[in-house]
């Protein structure tokens, strides 16, 4: 009897060997699904693609070390800077990208002139935020006349002139609502005594101007002759109803 249940059991195992576990069955569907992850993930590669340039381009700037600016930062201002170009806002053969992160305490070097063509920067220094925008760092910001706080978003330069504070820039607002009052305002870039190091020594941070992006007197003349006639100035913060609402920063 124990020979004629061996034999029933080989038989057996023979027979069921010829069907598809469940096992099995799992394995065949688990085949699209890595073939979907797969397309996922060549498509999340061509995103990817897109958004290396400019991330290739940020890293080929000679940044100095221990000065270098916050690549989010820098993906803004250029998004900014490529709507602008292609709206015909911008001189056709602007390759200029000035930024001033008012994230950033106003005792660090916060402003940056770039040069997109030669991938380095030209300028790194102090810029003054407001009076009413904040002490050592902004935090407030207004479009209205007379409230002495910076205005955020995006600017085209445009003519320079003698006023009241020296050699100085107009600027135009080209964010509704958040900086198009600027030129109303007498925004503009000029040169202060109370930019330097050695007011922040003093004072524990450096002076404050009337809403200006107001920069060193030895770098007034030298910034200003490099990025006027209708370059782009960006002042950030991240403020996320600035940040959502600027048309500039859609993609």
């Amino acid at each position: 009897m124990k020979g004629f249940y061996s034999v029933l059991g080989l038989v057996y195992m023979v027979t069921t060997s010829f069907y598809l576990s469940p096992g099995v069955a799992v394995k065949s569907k688990n085949v699209n699904t890595t073939k979907i992850v797969k397309v996922a993930d060549t498509e999340s590669g061509k995103t990817k693609a897109v958004l290396s340039s400019s991330e290739a381009l940020y890293q080929s700037i000679a940044f100095e070390a221990g000065h270098e600016l916050n690549y989010e930062v820098f993906s803004k201002a250029l998004t900014g800077f490529e709507n602008l170009k292609k709206a015909g806002l911008l001189n056709g053969d602007s390759h200029l990208l000035t930024i001033c992160d008012f994230s950033m305490s106003s005792n660090m070097k916060r402003l940056w002139v770039i040069d997109l063509d030669d991938k380095k920067v030209l300028f790194n220094s102090l810029v003054a935020h407001g009076k009413n925008t904040g002490e050592e760092f902004a935090t407030n910001f207004s479009n209205t006349e007379s409230s002495l706080q910076s205005s955020l978003g995006f600017y085209i330069t445009d003519a320079t002139y003698q006023g009241d504070n020296g050699y100085s820039l107009k600027l135009l607002g080209m964010d509704k609502g958040f900086n198009d009052a600027a030129y109303r305002r007498a925004i503009v870039m000029h040169g202060a005594n109370y930019v330097s190091d050695e007011f922040a020594t003093m004072h524990k941070r450096i002076g404050r101007s009337w809403g200006c992006p107001a920069v060193p007197r030895a770098l007034t003349q030298p910034i200003i002759n490099t990025i006027k006639g209708r370059n782009l100035l960006f002042i950030y913060y991240p403020d996320q109803n600035y940040l959502s609402s600027s048309e500039w920063l859609k993609a």
